[in-house]
């Protein structure tokens, strides 16, 4: 009987078949010469495979070239997820690629459709004097919710699904976009908000003056302060759920995090809705505002309209701030 002084259990049954192998005759055909010297080199990828200790890491394989994508197995720095690297202040080069310009239609339409149907449930639920005969506010916070779920989903892999200012402006303090980039996108925002509502005007011109037109207006009972705080924590929401859902840290853990991330992001939308609407009727989205005051057109749309300015990059500033720095501690210089 062999000894096997010194080698772990698992070890013994490979060194008898390496054994086997070497006692084996030589005059061999070919074929069966090639068959051992594959069998040698299994059990050498074997005894390779069995040394060491084992890596437990989600997803992990003991070969980096390996390691699947999107689990907690890749590494960056000792670390076990993938970190995108700092946008540049200004990226000259964006101005050049098809790309950058396809990016921006993709947020004037996406907006575009926003406003639309948004826009459209909101005259529908005023129209009506009796509330328990249309969607109700509920109705009007589904519509919002589910549009933006919807398209970012679309979008997201285009431009990154923004359809909004203030989330433009938290990834830009972010450093997740360049200046460049962050001006165009809001740019294009903002004349998609106001061509969906313009066509809402089109179809319904009469029906339009008459019922608001979707504007966002300060409700009576409450203060300029009251409406600042509610879109400032309203933003806050809403971005800090962008940041969360679009995580790399989280998307190496759960591969299925960036295919579900429209959905936390527009359940986020549905409910600050649902407690803002009797307040302000809820920005959230300075473009959204805009579209609807420019359109409008009327003093009361325009009257307290800084705040859904004001709060909304108020609101985006803490988020970005609270989540890169207190949550991932993520300097804002580079090393």
């Amino acid at each position: 009987m062999s000894s096997h002084h010194g080698l772990p259990p698992l070890l013994f049954p490979l060194h008898e078949w390496i054994a086997d192998i070497h006692s084996l005759d030589s005059g061999y055909s070919p074929n069966t010469s090639l068959s051992l010297q594959q069998s040698q080199s299994v059990v050498k990828l074997a005894l390779k495979m069995e040394e060491g200790d084992e890596d437990v890491r989600v997803g992990a394989d003991r070969y980096a070239e390996r390691q699947p994508i999107g689990t907690g197995a890749q590494t960056q720095d000792g670390k076990d997820y993938i970190e995108a690297p700092p946008a540049p202040l200004l990226e000259h080069r964006e101005l050049t690629s098809w790309s950058f310009y396809r990016a921006g239609i993709a947020e004037f339409v996406a907006t575009f459709l926003f406003l639309y149907v948004t826009v459209l449930t909101v005259m529908g639920v005023a129209k009506s004097p009796n509330k328990c005969s249309t969607v109700g506010v509920q109705g009007i916070a589904w519509s919002f919710g589910g549009m933006i779920f919807a398209l970012v989903y679309c979008t997201a892999g285009i431009s990154g699904g923004h359809i909004n200012p203030a989330v433009t402006f938290g990834l830009f303090l972010a450093r997740k976009l360049s200046l460049t980039r962050t001006v165009f996108y809001m740019i294009m925002q903002c004349l998609g908000a106001i061509c969906g509502a313009a066509v809402v005007k089109g179809f319904q011109s009469n029906q339009y003056e008459r019922l608001g037109g979707g504007a966002n207006i300060l409700s009576k009972g409450y203060s300029k302060g009251d409406g600042l705080g509610a879109e400032i924590v309203g933003t806050f929401i809403l971005v800090y759920t962008v940041f969360s859902a679009t995580d790399a840290k989280r998307n190496a853990r759960d591969s299925h995090v960036p295919i579900l991330a429209p959905l936390p992001i527009g359940c986020a939308v549905f409910l600050v809705h649902m407690a803002t609407i009797p307040i302000t009727g809820t920005g959230i989205n300075p473009a959204r505002s805009l579209g609807t005051a420019l359109v409008y057109n009327e003093d009361q749309a325009w009257d307290n309209h800084w705040i859904f300015w004001v709060g909304p990059f108020i609101g985006a500033a803490l988020a970005a701030l609270y989540h890169q720095i207190v949550l991932r501690a993520i300097p804002f210089t580079s090393k």
